[in-house]
């Protein structure tokens, strides 16, 4: 993209700093908006959803929608630079007139108006057109609930405007001929410090997501047909992952019908994924991605043409909704585990119709702090088994993305799970059960120790653990053991020497990676088939008993 990353950042940061106050102090003076905001923190805490007092509670939601005027406006400008909607908000040249002259024309028809309802009106605008209600729904979308004041809006139309006077062009333009949307993930990661804590947000590498579906995504494809393969990122973010799933799945599609309406074919791939999150403005971000990667696929360069893709993204508590699934075959038998509550910006129709299906792939990058609020704490730790101690919250999600694999995603054949997530579990006592009791009930296929490899933003030792939704098919689990880290940090992290041991020795049980260094063999990554029965070793007996340690001579 054109605008310089770091730039944009710390100008919309400075941007989200002025709304943020604005909106707290908002919440404060305007009785309605204290009224309804109590009400549904009040109904939170009755659906054990929140266990903050009301202030912290409120301070969080003010942060959210500032965030969502921010990126909102990020969405306009983007789509107007790029020629799919008119000018309304900044543009270069003609295009910039043109947006002024439109605010002009909506204050000359509504003279008692100002730069804060220009801007609802600019969002109601994109989101009527088709596909544009992905990002501006007003059901959920806090803008519509959370309105700056007329001052601060004006600030940020200015913002927009700005022109660099080194240059004399906008400070920030977005016109970019590959619509790549990556960046927006990247944006709204940074944008927001008490958010980036909150939702522990951290972006997935595109190596490692391409690694994680080729190992579970392109499996699917070559075992099933084609209309049976479905995927969920039940913690999906931005939607790395689901733009991967997207791109392959429409491949398929134009593979096996050529001559068919492409329009039709995107709608078919779109329908087979799916994405929850906890993270509105991750949601939001996801949606808009898809949406473009839709339109650029079927070359439609308009955002009112049709047609209105249909999505399947939607922002809740993956451990917390859902219809009850009995837990498949593995459980309890249905006990009542998941809530029928939703905060504003929640769709509980959406988001529980998306997770109470099953999937033929179960992907994602699940959050690996421990959860702050109480009242969570206790309410996840009565859903899952798996959760002990204090625990973090790649236990409970392992779980779900199991229970969300389908048993049977066509003729039999077991769905695909695969995720990146913390290792913790293996070396600290909260993951007992999860190590114990819930494995051993799953075919856990790959236990992949990535803690060596340098994967960019993840300062937390990390594993890759695959499977599949079905009884334990054998004794054995391919492990990866890391020996030696990175020597330093590579300039391509793809292309680091422990990751690239692990994508070369996956498949060769039994492997030890060796590289030269003048008389010093450095020794990366051992491959091995650990045969454990119950998926523990039947020599653990005497062995060093620490959770996730495997006794030595127990491999291929």
């Amino acid at each position: 993209m054109p605008v310089a990353q770091t730039s944009l950042l710390a100008d919309c940061q400075k941007q989200l700093d002025l709304l943020e106050a604005d909106l707290k102090a908002q919440a404060e003076a305007l009785p309605d908006l204290d009224a309804s905001l109590r009400a549904e923190w009040a109904a939170a805490r009755a659906a054990q959803r929140v266990g903050d007092v009301f202030e912290i509670w409120r301070g969080e939601q003010a942060t959210q929608a500032a965030v969502h005027w921010v990126l909102g406006t990020v969405f306009v400008r983007f789509l107007e630079d790029n020629g799919l909607v008119d000018p309304v908000l900044a543009g270069e040249g003609d295009r910039g007139r043109l947006a002024e002259a439109a605010e002009q024309a909506f204050y000359a028809a509504r003279p008692t108006l100002h730069e804060r309802d220009w801007l609802l009106h600019v969002f109601r605008r994109v989101g009527g057109l088709p596909g544009g209600a992905a990002r501006f729904d007003e059901r959920h979308n806090p803008v519509f609930r959370w309105t700056p004041s007329p001052d601060a809006a004006k600030a940020l139309v200015r913002f927009w405007r700005r022109v660099d006077p080194a240059t004399g062009a906008l400070a920030h333009d977005f016109a970019d001929p590959a619509w790549e949307t990556r960046w927006v993930g990247d944006l709204y990661q940074d944008l927001s410090e008490g958010a980036r804590k909150k939702y522990a947000l951290l972006q997935t590498p595109v190596f490692v997501e391409e690694f994680i579906l080729d190992r579970t995504l392109g499996e699917a494809l070559q075992a099933l047909p084609l209309p049976a393969v479905t995927l969920i990122d039940p913690t999906c973010g931005s939607g790395h992952f689901l733009l991967g799933a997207f791109a392959r799945l429409l491949a398929a599609w134009e593979a096996r019908e050529p001559g068919a309406p492409r329009e039709a074919l995107a709608q078919r791939a779109l329908d087979q994924v799916a994405g929850v999150d906890l993270n509105p403005f991750a949601v939001a971000i996801a949606r808009f991605r898809l949406l473009v990667a839709a339109l650029r696929a079927c070359e439609v360069m308009r955002l009112e043409r049709p047609p209105g893709f249909r999505l399947h993204v939607a922002v809740g508590d993956t451990l917390l909704h859902g219809d009850e699934p009995g837990r498949l075959a593995l459980g309890d038998g249905g006990r009542g585990r998941y809530v029928r509550h939703a905060f504003a910006d929640e769709d509980l129709a959406e988001v529980t119709a998306i997770l109470s299906r099953r999937y033929a792939v179960v992907v994602g990058n699940p959050p690996y702090i421990t959860p702050k609020d109480a009242a969570l704490r206790v309410a996840y730790k009565q859903r899952y088994d798996s959760c002990h101690m204090k625990y973090a919250l790649s236990v409970p999600f392992v779980e779900r993305f199991w229970e969300l694999a389908a048993a049977d995603a066509g003729g039999g054949v077991a769905g695909w799970v695969g995720q990146i997530t913390a290792n913790s579990f293996m070396k600290r006592e909260f993951g007992k059960r999860l190590i114990e009791e819930f494995f051993p009930r799953v075919d856990l296929t790959h236990v992949l120790d990535t803690a060596g490899a340098y994967i960019p933003g993840h300062g937390t030792p990390t594993v890759l653990l695959f499977g599949r939704q079905r009884r334990p098919a054998s004794d054995v689990v391919r492990a990866a053991l890391g020996i030696q880290g990175e020597p330093g940090t590579p300039a391509d992290p793809a292309r680091g020497e422990v990751w690239s041991a692990i994508v070369a020795q996956v498949d060769a049980p039994g492997s030890e990676s060796v590289r030269e260094r003048g008389r010093r063999a450095a020794r990366r990554v051992r491959v091995a088939s650990l045969v454990v029965g119950r998926r523990w070793c039947e020599r653990r007996e005497g062995a060093d008993r620490g959770i996730g340690r495997y006794p030595r001579g127990c491999d291929c």
